[in-house]
């Protein structure tokens, strides 16, 4: 078990406490800004890990095995259950609300679903082994909070065909909104580092879903989060280059890429 998949377990069980960090740190006798710190940092002796469980009266073994039930956790689906989800949009519906922690009857009682069809669609995630369905119908998700949709897969095809029309015909003007479109000249070096950047908002984004599961269902809302970054030039202008001019991103970067590889090539 990894120590930041007990840190990540210790934060969902405070917030469902509904403890804050200036209530462990009146008693730890720190600051408020010194447990965030060690928080963030997981910097955590098993000393003050075993205090920070004695004030919040959480029992350690429990806080553990949560622990180590999401670390092994399903992280991916082969592409043969991701077209079977997919292919039946009524599975595909219970599937999302399935692994965003939502109960049987929150899923009856939102959606034009009988008790049967709900059933039916929970048995087959079992199966497949994203869930576990319970005696009383009960549901618990067996993925992981590495999990990811295959790249290219089925899943997410499927979404990427609505994308445009769907997710991107919003003005994006209210207050729960943001659409940013941003383009200037980066280097390799750049890219890579604003790509390690987008990836950790991506894992707080994350976080923060795991944190407010403890929320009632009523104060959560669907949202969706699209990062992407590419070597991009648009198409009307890639026409108009001249044969010998210099050449496009993407082009560019793909020779970076097996400069590198010659290099290494050479190396050995």
């Amino acid at each position: 078990m990894r120590a930041e998949a007990l840190v990540e377990a210790l934060k969902r069980t405070l917030k469902a406490k509904g403890l804050t960090y200036a209530d462990l740190a009146e008693g730890l006798s720190l600051s408020e800004a010194s447990v965030k710190r060690i928080f963030s940092r997981g910097d955590f002796t098993l000393q003050r890990l075993e205090e920070v469980c004695r004030i919040a009266r959480i029992d350690f073994t429990e806080l553990a095995v949560a622990a180590v039930e999401e670390s092994q956790g399903m992280t991916q689906l082969t592409a043969e259950q991701e077209e079977e989800i997919v292919s039946d949009p009524q599975l595909l519906l219970v599937a999302w609300c399935a692994v965003n922690n939502w109960t049987f009857e929150q899923i009856v009682a939102t959606y034009n679903l009988t008790q049967a069809e709900c059933v039916r669609c929970l048995a087959k995630l079992d199966r497949i082994k994203i869930i576990e369905l319970l005696p009383g119908n009960r549901i618990r998700p067996l993925i992981n909070r590495t999990f990811s949709w295959r790249p290219d897969g089925p899943i997410q095809r499927h979404f990427r065909s609505r994308i445009e029309a769907e997710y991107l015909g919003s003005k994006f003007d209210r207050s729960d909104e943001l659409f940013l479109f941003l383009s200037g000249m980066l280097s390799n070096a750049s890219i890579t580092e604003l790509i390690g950047e987008l990836r950790r908002v991506a894992r707080d984004f994350a976080q923060r879903h795991r944190a407010d599961l403890a929320l009632p269902l009523q104060q959560r809302f669907g949202t969706s989060l699209l990062i992407a970054m590419r070597p991009w030039e648009l198409r009307a202008f890639r026409q108009l280059r001249r044969e010998d001019a210099m050449p496009g991103p993407a082009e560019r970067l793909l020779q970076l890429q097996q400069g590198g590889e010659r290099k290494r090539g050479r190396a050995r």
